[in-house]
C-alpha cells in the first residue's frame, strides 16, 4: 500500500510563513477570516483568473500584492501556496507550485481524479516539499472530542459507523454550480470528504469499499444569480451509498446525495460494544457530541480535544507548524475511498484500496488565543 509521509520537520516557533493564495471564490472568505487573525502566517500575495477580484482582495490585506498565478508561484518569497481553485484545477496549480519548490495546502478534494492526486503526492515527495489538504473541520472540537472518547475506550471496541448527508443540490443558491455536476464534483466528492475523513479520523484507514450510485435527472436548473434559469448538464452520479471496510475490522456505511431534500438522521454515529456516539456535522468545527454508554443514558460531552473557535484555514496553520494532521496522505486516502466507491458503484464489485494512512495525533484542546498565536504550542 502507498503510505504518504511528510518531508519537512516542524517550523521553528515564532517563524512567520509568507503564503500565497490562488483562487478567491466563495470559500476564500472563510480562509481569510482565520488566516488574518493568526500570527504564524502572512498573506503576501493573492491571484485569481479574475484580476479585479484579486485586486479587491489584496486591497483588504495589509502588505498583500495582487499577482497573476504564474507570478505568485514563481515568487521566491512565498513558502506555501494555498490552493483554493475549483477541483478541476487543483492538480495543475499544485504541480506548478511544487515545481517551484513550494509547500502546497489545497481545498478538498485533493484533485479531481485519483491519478492526478497521486501525481501530486509523488511530485511533492520527489521535490522534498510538503502537501496538505482540506477538510480541516475534523480538527475542531466536534470530531476531535468524539475521537478522544473512542481513544479513551468510552464505547469499547468500535464495530460500526454511519454517515449521511442529504440535500436537493447546490444549484438553488450557487450562481455557478456547474462544477458540482462534472468530474471531480457530485455529492460524494463535494461533501464526502468531510464525512469520509471524519470516519478515518475516528476508526482508522480503509482497505476495501462497496458502493452503489444513481442520478435522478440529467440536467439541473440554476436558481439564482445572473444565470438563473440556465440548464446545467449532470455528468456524475448524484446519489451514492456504500460500505467502508476499515483495517480495524469496523464497518461504516456512507450515503451522500443531491437527490433528497432533508434528513433527521445524525450526521455521523459510531457504535462500539460498550457504547454509542453521535458526532456533529463534520462540515462545521464544533457541535454537540453525545455518548450513550452501556447501562447509562445519553449525555452531552464537554469539549475535550480540538482547536476551539476555529474556522477554515486552521488546517493550514497546523500544517505550517509542522503538525500536518490535515496531510496530503490523509487527503489522498480519502479521495481513493471516494473514487473507489464510485468505481464499485459502476462495476458492481468490491474495490480494494492501494493507499493507507496513519491516524494523525489527537489535537489537544487548544484555545483560540493559543492557535492564533502559534499553532502547536500546546501540543
Amino acid at each position: 500500500m502507498t503510505r504518504g509521509t511528510m518531508t519537512r520537520g516542524a517550523v521553528t516557533p515564532g517563524t512567520v510563513i509568507d503564503i500565497g493564495i490562488v483562487g478567491l471564490g466563495f470559500i476564500s472568505r472563510q480562509y481569510l477570516d482565520t488566516l488574518l487573525s493568526a500570527e504564524s502566517v502572512r498573506i503576501a500575495a493573492v491571484a485569481d483568473l479574475d484580476a479585479s477580484r484579486a485586486q479587491a482582495a489584496a486591497a483588504e490585506i495589509p502588505g498583500c500584492r495582487a499577482l497573476t498565478t504564474g507570478e505568485l508561484l514563481a515568487d521566491p518569497g512565498i513558502g506555501t501556496v494555498l490552493n483554493l481553485t475549483i477541483p478541476a484545477a487543483h492538480a495543475e496549480v499544485a504541480l506548478a507550485a511544487i515545481a517551484h519548490g513550494k509547500d502546497v495546502f489545497g481545498e478538498k478534494p485533493l484533485a479531481a481524479t485519483l491519478a492526478d492526486a497521486q501525481r501530486m503526492t509523488d511530485a511533492a515527495a520527489a521535490a522534498g516539499v510538503r502537501l496538505g489538504g482540506a477538510p480541516d473541520t475534523v480538527l475542531g472540537t466536534g470530531v476531535q472530542t468524539a475521537r478522544a472518547a473512542i481513544d479513551d475506550g468510552r464505547i469499547g471496541r468500535p464495530v460500526s459507523a454511519s454517515a449521511m448527508w442529504i440535500s436537493a443540490g447546490h444549484e438553488s443558491w450557487h450562481p455557478h454550480p456547474d462544477f458540482y455536476y462534472r468530474e471531480g464534483g457530485g455529492p460524494l466528492l463535494d461533501m464526502g470528504p468531510y464525512y469520509v475523513t471524519s470516519l478515518v479520523q475516528l476508526l482508522g484507514p480503509v482497505t476495501h469499499v462497496s458502493g452503489a450510485g444513481s442520478r435522478s435527472r440529467d440536467e439541473r436548473v440554476i436558481g439564482s444569480g445572473p444565470r438563473a434559469g440556465e440548464r446545467v448538464a449532470v455528468e456524475v452520479d448524484t446519489h451514492l451509498t456504500g460500505i467502508l471496510h476499515h483495517a480495524s475490522g469496523a464497518l461504516s456505511t456512507v450515503t451522500m446525495s443531491f437527490d433528497g431534500v432533508q434528513s433527521t438522521t445524525a450526521p455521523i454515529e459510531v457504535h462500539g460494544v460498550e457504547g454509542s456516539l453521535i458526532v456533529p456535522d463534520p462540515n462545521y468545527f464544533e457541535g454537540e457530541v453525545r455518548l450513550h454508554e452501556r447501562g447509562g443514558s445519553w449525555e452531552t460531552l464537554e469539549p475535550s480535544a480540538g482547536y476551539v473557535g476555529s474556522g477554515r484555514g486552521i488546517g493550514l496553520l497546523d500544517f505550517v507548524a509542522g503538525e500536518g494532521r490535515a496531510s496530503g496522505a490523509m487527503a489522498l486516502h480519502a479521495l481513493e475511498i471516494m473514487t473507489a466507491l464510485a468505481a464499485s458503484a459502476a462495476s458492481g464489485r468490491r474495490e480494494a484500496l492501494s493507499t493507507t494512512v496513519d491516524r494523525p495525533s489527537l489535537v489537544p484542546l487548544t484555545p483560540a488565543a493559543t492557535w492564533r498565536g502559534a499553532v502547536g504550542a500546546s501540543a
